[in-house]
């Protein structure tokens, strides 16, 4: 019984898994938030600053990843499951990937107009990462917090298929509208990866569902 309730709290305060996942969760917010920005703006030159603004928090969040793999290694018995640590790391590593791929598109494909989709879906992805932020922040105690971790998670939820929905809606109205083939694959293949990245940060909000079912 003792045992159990040792690993009851998840990151003790030895533990750097948490500071990691946290500063993951931030380097998230502050992608998205710069991605909002870039879709909200018809400036190329803005595009190519916020853009940098995302790469950069991309490239920051792998050397993390390289941490955590350093701090997973050093640990003779981390605080739960080595795979359940390493999935969350690198589920929060692909849904940043997926941001940078979303500011990205925008410059590798120059639209000639944005729809109004894209910026309900940086919306979308940018409430999803202050939810993941909140959820993470609250990691420290998942029993006592398993209540408000829960309806984070159903939030990420609620946002990933409001995401989908405008995403089905958006790709049959450019199908039915769009007479410029070019512009068309454009459009669609934008919103394929703005939808990814709403797909991702509902991944990591499952797999801590899933540790929280697992360990309380």
């Amino acid at each position: 019984m003792k045992l159990f309730r040792k690993r009851r709290r998840f990151f003790g305060p030895r533990s750097q898994f948490l500071p990691i996942f946290t500063r993951q969760a931030a380097f998230a917010v502050h992608a998205s938030s710069s991605l909002y920005e870039l879709v909200g703006s018809i400036s190329i030159s803005e595009w190519k600053r916020l853009e940098k603004e995302v790469k950069q928090c991309e490239i920051q969040g792998d050397a993390l990843l390289s941490e955590f793999y350093e701090e997973l290694y050093d640990q003779l018995i981390p605080p739960m499951d080595r795979d359940d640590l390493q999935t969350m790391s690198m589920e929060m590593d692909r849904f940043l990937d997926s941001i940078n791929t979303a500011a990205k598109s925008f410059l590798l494909y120059s639209p000639k107009k944005i729809d109004q989709v894209f910026q309900d879906m940086a919306q979308f992805i940018r409430l999803e990462a202050e939810a993941l932020k909140e959820i993470i922040m609250l990691c420290d105690d998942m029993s006592a917090n398993f209540s408000v971790i829960s309806m984070q998670c159903d939030r990420i939820t609620e946002l990933e298929h409001a995401a989908d929905d405008a995403y089905e809606e958006y790709i049959g109205e450019i199908f039915r509208n769009e007479k410029d083939a070019v512009e068309l694959m454009k459009y669609k293949n934008m919103a394929e990866v703005f939808e990814a990245a709403t797909d991702a940060a509902k991944k990591v909000s499952d797999h801590i569902r899933k540790i929280q079912l697992r360990y309380i």
